[in-house]
């Protein structure tokens, strides 16, 4: 009985429903199975037939008959209850993969969510940098605007996000006014740069809502990945540049080098990182920031 539930079953993976050509596929097999298991059913049973005389036909005749029959009835029933059966399966992995891409998926901006952010963190290596940046003074936006011009916000920013990172780096909102890139390829100037550009195109930028221009900056903390170095170790790295971002005066970008070069961050004195225009990574010499 296994073995024929996994002959039948004709190894069905949802994954290859996703066109309505894979259905049509699926029951023209399904419909030639039907007819071959039909056809050495009958066969089978002709013996027997002869040996009660319940067949009064030669085996010739015998022979046609149940080839008939299995395409009549084997054919046309299962051919068109498999092409029910892939249509409702072709429905299911339709609404899986749609489920998947909005479990995903942050509603408000369209990015990955944090779910899938953690995903990639554990899965990147070294050759790619951790940004973390926060918008600045947010609360202020809400308790002026209304949270209505929050969320506008909040969209403006996260597509200024896809303008410059694109395709090739995962671009997530982690929750509230917290986003997260992992910016690849290149070398580490380079992937700062990136930031940096996002950085200015957020300052540059007018937000409008019911007439109302509203501007935001935003601040950030770059860490890098290695090659043995646990994801865990660049978040908090990340997390804590952003730290001395925000308390240098926001609207900046900070790489964790500046952290090791400057020590903790010093509150009483005001002391601030360096500009990033003066670091050095692997003799890149990074551009002066506007």
């Amino acid at each position: 009985m296994d073995i024929l539930k996994r002959w039948v079953s004709l190894q069905v993976d949802l994954g290859s429903f996703d066109s309505r050509a894979a259905v049509y596929n699926f029951a023209l097999k399904m419909t030639f199975r039907a007819v071959l298991l039909a056809f050495i059913f009958n066969i089978a049973l002709l013996p027997l037939g002869y040996a009660l005389g319940l067949v009064p036909l030669s085996v010739a005749d015998a022979v046609k008959l149940s080839v008939a029959c299995s395409w009549l009835f084997g054919g046309a029933v299962s051919g068109a209850l498999a092409l029910v059966t892939g249509h409702v399966i072709r429905e299911l992995t339709v609404s899986r993969a749609e489920f998947e891409r909005l479990s995903l998926t942050d509603m408000l901006s369209g990015l990955l969510n944090r779910r899938a952010f953690n995903a990639a963190l554990a899965e990147t290596g070294a050759g790619a940098s951790l940004a973390i940046l926060d918008l600045d003074r947010f609360k202020a936006v809400n308790d002026c605007h209304g949270h209505c011009a929050g969320d506008e916000v909040i969209k403006a920013v996260a597509e200024v996000l896809r303008e410059v990172f694109g395709e090739g780096h995962l671009i997530a909102r982690l929750g509230g006014e917290e986003f997260g890139v992992i910016v690849r390829g290149g070398g580490v100037a380079q992937r700062i740069a990136l930031v940096e550009r996002a950085r200015n195109m957020v300052e540059a930028r007018a937000i409008y809502c019911d007439g109302v221009a509203i501007g935001t900056t935003v601040s950030a903390g770059v860490a890098e990945f290695g090659p043995d170095r646990r994801p865990e170790s660049v978040y908090s790295a990340a997390d804590s540049a952003l730290y001395r971002a925000k308390a240098g005066g926001r609207n900046r970008v900070v790489h964790e080098a500046e952290q090791a070069e400057l020590g903790p961050l010093d509150t009483q004195h005001g002391h601030e990182a360096m500009p990033i225009g003066m670091m050095q990574f692997s003799g890149e010499q990074m551009p002066a920031t506007s």
